[in-house]
């Protein structure tokens, strides 16, 4: 089997696959998260891709089987035809369960006690002991709509730190079967939630909340999903938390929903553009954390080796016939 290697080695893992004698391993020198021409003669007889974004002649593949991505987000497969090629794929659901939810109570607790204007005051040297900055998020409610695993664990996290969690999820909450996880990580047989609120719901659910997360991946469904009815639906008191996917909410919505307070504040981690323009309004909102799309901490000591233990785990699955670890059905892979 020839696989192809578009992510930075960890090299414990890579030299287990080259030892093991069964496969040609081929890896690109200098690895790059970007989407570009590779030798049309080194694609030709691949099985396996192993990358972060396909190559921009990927119909020079003849003999691709399957697809690991690097990243939970799978949009970068959208227009492939990889259903109709019969051509699976598999993201990286669980690597980054941890780090986001970590990014969300963070988050949670900076906008609650206003961080940002703290750390004004000390640049400042203002000295100020309102009650805004002494804050508890105990006893406040988070909304998290999609409930995957980095929903599932910050939803654990939540729990143990005294908020009450609310679900909006169209899947259910049962368990996650032949999905990575990190051992002691997420809400395996979806016991968390206080409240689960499902499609036709949405004005309750968002009408109760403190924060709202969004735990959901970028597709044609939920591109836009959040407008101006949803943002009003919030109450004024409420903080909207964005690691999932800028599009997700309509970039317009939000900045009139900032403009005129329909929400106490946001922290967003995901944009329109990359990198955003210096002059995009989102910058200057004194009530909004801006963090440059850095919450699942692809860059932490951490992240490669649990990359590649999904692969590693694949490919062995792979050989065994067994069902692939997050594999994308037909219907996620052509954008729905």
């Amino acid at each position: 089997m020839k696989i192809l290697i578009d992510v930075p080695p960890y090299k414990p893992l890579l030299e287990a696959l080259r030892s093991s004698g069964l496969h040609e391993i081929d890896c690109i020198s200098p690895p790059m998260e970007v989407s570009r021409p590779l030798d049309p003669e080194r694609l030709r007889e691949v099985d396996v891709l192993f990358c972060s974004l396909p190559p921009t002649n990927f119909s020079d593949f003849k003999k691709l089987r399957w697809i690991q991505l690097t990243s939970t987000g799978y949009s970068q497969l959208f227009g492939l035809d990889l259903p109709e090629r019969a051509i699976r794929a598999t993201n990286s659901r669980g690597c980054f369960d941890g780090p986001i939810a970590e990014w969300n109570i963070a988050m949670m607790i900076n906008l609650a006690r206003d961080f940002r204007q703290m750390i004004r005051n000390q640049e400042a040297a203002i000295w100020d002991r309102s009650a805004i900055f002494q804050r508890e998020i105990r006893g406040l409610t988070v909304g998290i709509w999609g409930y995957g695993g980095i929903g599932r664990e910050t939803a654990r996290l939540a729990r143990q730190l005294g908020l009450k969690v609310h679900v909006m999820t169209r899947a259910g909450l049962g368990s996650r079967e032949e999905t990575y996880c990190v051992p002691g990580t997420g809400d395996a047989a979806g016991l968390m939630p206080h409240r689960v609120f499902r499609a036709g719901e949405e004005g309750e659910f968002l009408g109760g909340l403190d924060f709202l997360i969004l735990g959901l991946p970028l597709t044609k469904a939920t591109e836009g999903l959040i407008g101006e009815r949803e943002l009003r639906a919030l109450p004024p008191r409420a903080f909207l938390l964005n690691p999932s996917r800028g599009p997700i909410i309509q970039q317009e919505a939000l900045l009139q929903a900032l403009r005129e307070g329909w929400i106490a504040g946001a922290a967003i981690d995901t944009h329109y553009q990359y990198p955003m323009p210096k002059e995009h309004p989102l910058w200057r909102f004194p009530n909004l954390i801006f963090t440059p799309h850095i919450s699942g901490s692809a860059l932490s000591p951490h992240f490669l080796s649990r990359v590649w233990e999904i692969f590693s785990l694949n490919i062995d699955r792979l050989h065994r016939g067994a069902p692939l670890l997050n594999e994308l059905n037909s219907v996620q892979l052509r954008g729905g």
